[in-house]
């Protein structure tokens, strides 16, 4: 065995030899042999594994392989839409979602319509939406005779398949952007046996007043067997209006809950608002129109977003595709105007790399999540991108926004045996993708800059986390 593990790491190091970082001021450090050994033992081939380690005090690549080969670099991606937004909005920048009338209102009666104008925001959550409506019936508004008009045109969109990428098109992650989206478009489903009814009780939430959900469970007493243990979920509804549920549940089986997305976003946004607004005690029997505001329309409430800088948190943080393609859009829109459009995105993208000295000429960043199979990007360009926003006014913001590994995020339970706050990694993960990138704090007290994709199969197995923290910790150790 002994032998066969030097030949595996013979044959490796000879495949890393050629493709080390060229020499900066001084020589590349030694590759570590944990390192060589790990790509090794997760029968990763050499060519499929890039990483870059870089001192951003001296700009100095102190150790690499493969860093100027273009990697699908999944989630990681984000890292560049979220910096970019920080440079150039600042991170009180904010979003407003507005109440128009039209029409009389007197004594709390609106007598015609009213129109919710959204300006973008990306976490206009239920709660931050029931605030919303509170602060409309706080302001006076009891009642509204005529219809509920949702303007949506802030964004302007080419229809696009949300189950293009991978054919789930109602799960969170494919959700697509809106102008008007609340609540991420989701309603979180919970399936309890009721044993003294003898009937499966359905909760959604939220219960949006144009969803319509059929409930064919049966109640299974007994054991929790096989056939009493299925619950199916089907949306039969090109408007994702209506879900069906059926199958068998025992009391004796788990608890089912999940989290969908349906209607669309126009819908999901009158529907919840309706249901939130007669909870709260107002009065509404009109219908829904989708159109702009017209010139006549007056202001009645502005409500405010959270600051960028919150936004950015949560983005990378929680490694949300939709807030991140908000950005993007949002980026775009205040550089050459509304409407926000993804071309004017990416340009804004590209000026602004150019204008700070980033090579990012060759980035498609299609819609600036990672969500993609287009978007590639160098460990080389992520490790400069890295550099810059170390070096920039905004750094603390930016840095603070990425995952700790072992405390929160999505490195909650990963690394959890490096020092608490030493490691901030933006992670990336999709089929044949694994990523890492951002800084580590090593026992030296110096923070450096990890890299660290993996375009291969075996990635989807898991190999690819073994690598990138042999990385992390030879950082610790080592620097």
């Amino acid at each position: 065995m002994r032998l066969l593990l030097q030949k595996r790491l013979a044959f490796a190091a000879a495949l890393l030899a050629p493709i080390c970082a060229p020499a900066l001021a001084d020589a590349p450090l030694a590759m570590p042999l944990a390192v060589l050994q790990t790509i090794s033992a997760e029968h990763l081939p050499a060519g499929a594994v890039s990483f870059v380690i870089l001192d951003p005090q001296t700009g100095r690549v102190l150790l690499s392989q493969n860093a100027d080969t273009p990697r699908s670099p999944a989630s990681t991606i984000k890292l560049l839409t979220t910096f970019a937004s920080l440079d150039m909005l600042g991170p009180a920048y904010t979003w407003h979602t507005r109440a128009l009338i039209r029409g009389d209102l007197k004594d709390g009666v609106l007598d015609g319509d009213l129109i919710l104008q959204g300006g973008g925001d990306p976490y206009m959550t239920l709660e931050r939406w029931w605030g919303f409506a509170r602060e409309l019936r706080d302001q006076g508004l009891k009642s509204i005779r005529g219809d509920v008009v949702i303007d949506d045109a802030a964004f302007s969109l080419p229809a696009e398949d949300p189950g293009a990428f991978d054919g789930r098109p109602n799960r969170a992650y494919n959700a697509l952007p809106d102008a008007l989206m609340v609540n991420f478009q989701s309603v979180e489903f919970k399936i309890v046996p009721n044993p003294d009814s003898r009937k499966i009780d359905i909760t959604a939430d939220p219960a949006p007043a144009n969803l319509i959900i059929e409930n064919h469970i049966r109640y299974a007493p007994g054991r929790c067997t096989a056939a009493a243990d299925r619950v199916d979920f089907e949306v039969l509804s090109e408007r994702w209006d209506r879900v069906v549920f059926s199958g068998a549940l025992s009391p004796h089986c788990t608890e089912r809950d999940f989290t969908r997305v349906l209607l669309k976003p126009a819908q999901y946004a009158f529907g919840s608002f309706a249901a939130l607004w007669r909870e709260l005690g107002g009065e509404f029997s009109g219908k829904l129109r989708i159109e702009p505001a017209p010139a006549d329309a007056r202001l009645y409430l502005s409500y405010d977003s959270l600051s960028l800088g919150e936004i950015v948190r949560l983005t990378n943080k929680f490694s949300n595709n939709l807030m991140a393609r908000h950005l993007l859009l949002t980026i775009g829109e205040e550089r050459f105007g509304a409407p926000a459009t993804i071309e004017k995105g990416t340009a804004a993208l590209a000026e602004w790399s150019r204008a700070r000295g980033l090579a990012l000429q060759d980035v498609d960043i299609e819609n600036g999540s990672g969500l993609s199979r287009s978007t590639h990007i160098s460990a080389l360009e992520m490790a400069q991108l890295l550099n810059t926003a170390y070096h920039s006014r905004f750094a603390p913001e930016f840095i603070a926004s990425l995952p700790l590994a072992g405390m929160d995020g999505t490195l909650r339970s990963r690394m959890k045996d490096t020092p608490a706050g030493a490691v901030r990694l933006k992670t990336g993960h999709m089929d044949g993708v694994s990523g890492v990138a951002g800084y580590v704090t090593a026992g030296s007290g110096k923070t450096y800059i990890l890299v660290s994709l993996i375009n291969h199969e075996r990635t989807d197995e898991g190999a690819g986390e073994p690598v990138h923290a042999a990385l992390v910790s030879w950082m610790l150790g080592n620097l």
